[in-house]
């Protein structure tokens, strides 16, 4: 089985919609999780798209968090979408991403880049405008070459020039709002250390006890050594080792199925979730 545990649609900051996603995984994939950022928007769309398929469609979304001064994103898969308190913590943040991006324009004018709001908010679509969406348009203006080239402290990284902060939750609390909704939580590649600064293995271990199913190891943005150094914390701790593509469609430059998760480690993460069950037509 080919699983990919981690993509995006543009009912956040994908460029395939929810119906193309599922029918590019269909060709090459057995299961693949949707997990767009703080939404579940394109659930509907996604489920409709598997008829005729004999792909395998995870539910899930990545979640905005902050610990310690530090930005991380927390999967969470086969929850109950209709849980009310998870559902009101979910919009809090992905309405405040609107504020943040505009925010973002704003600073990146002020540092020279000749791009507008009503760029971004065109390039986003109807997806959750985000700091992919800024890129796009840094690029569109030629003021850098690619959208990875906007994620420097020049322009959009975590702390960089341009960069505003956004409502983000304890992940503590979104470990136990997931668990709570019936979900299971993964922390979504905690090693990428080219994105920012990473969280200590201290602070893995502390959501390991408050109920963290996993860590997502096999990541386009995590090298060879990082890797085998989170297997073995995942090892010590008793967490399940995802692996996953974090497609993005044509905005990133990783494929579906670029890493994938074992069977077997799927199938324990789905025999953790009450919330939800793995769609198929």
């Amino acid at each position: 089985m080919r699983i990919d545990l981690h993509t995006h649609s543009s009912a956040s900051d994908g460029t395939d919609s929810p119906a193309e996603l599922v029918r590019n995984a269909a060709a090459g994939l057995d299961v693949v999780a949707l997990t767009d950022h703080d939404t579940v928007a394109g659930y509907a769309e996604a489920t409709a798209a598997l008829a005729g398929t004999e792909l395998t469609l995870v539910t899930g979304a990545e979640l905005s968090c902050r610990v310690e001064g530090i930005s991380m994103h927390l999967l969470g898969y086969l929850f109950d979408p209709a849980e009310p308190e998870f559902a009101r913590e979910r919009e809090l943040v992905y309405t405040d991403r609107f504020r943040r991006a505009e925010a973002m324009v704003e600073r990146c004018r002020e540092l020279g880049a000749p791009i507008s709001w009503e760029q971004v908010q065109r390039i986003a679509g109807s997806g959750a405008v985000g700091r992919p969406h800024v890129a796009s348009a840094l690029v569109e203006a030629g003021v850098v070459p690619s959208v990875d080239a906007a994620f420097t402290a020049e322009w959009l990284a975590n702390g960089g020039r341009a960069d505003v902060r956004k409502h983000e939750l304890d992940p503590f609390e979104a470990v136990r709002l997931v668990r709570a909704a019936g979900g299971v939580p993964v922390f979504a590649h905690p090693g990428a250390v080219k994105r920012g600064r990473t969280v200590s293995d201290q602070v893995i271990a502390d959501l390991a006890a408050a109920g963290l199913a996993g860590v997502e190891v096999d990541h386009i943005d995590q090298d060879e050594p990082t890797r085998i150094h989170l297997r073995a914390l995942a090892a010590e701790l008793g967490l399940l080792t995802t692996g996953s593509s974090d497609y993005h469609g044509t905005r990133k430059s990783v494929r579906l199925g670029a890493n994938t998760t074992a069977p077997e480690v799927y199938e324990a993460l789905v025999a953790q979730a009450t919330g939800a069950k793995p769609l198929t037509a």
